[in-house]
């Protein structure tokens, strides 16, 4: 897994990026086939903003978030991609079996 941070007008220090580490780890917790993860970090006027990308094999993920503080954007933009991971993982197991079993069921209807 790659990770790269880029920060638009701000420095990321070597606190934010051991930050942002931590919660991608949590991220691989729940799916290990991240490819790659873009973290964008933004200085606004009145708010942080924290956006990544996400590369997963055959999907890309997209979320963002803003917070008072820098370090509250990066706790809810973790939250918010660890839903829509699990959204994708769930996706990927049932999305099959669904579609059998509503087959099934018109067809025994029918006869």
């Amino acid at each position: 897994m790659q990770l790269d941070i880029t920060g638009h007008h701000i420095d990321v220090t070597p606190l934010l990026n051991n930050y942002i580490k931590e919660k991608v780890t949590r991220l691989k917790r729940h799916y290990d086939q991240v490819l790659n993860i873009h973290v964008i970090l933004e200085v606004q006027k009145h708010s942080n903003k924290a956006e990544a990308s996400i590369n997963v094999s055959g999907n890309h993920i997209f979320a963002d978030a803003k917070g008072h503080d820098m370090y509250a954007a990066i706790d809810a933009l973790a939250d918010k991609l660890d839903r829509q991971i699990l959204k994708y993982k769930e996706k990927l197991r049932s999305h099959h079996r669904q579609e059998g079993n509503h087959r099934n069921y018109s067809m025994n209807q029918v006869a």
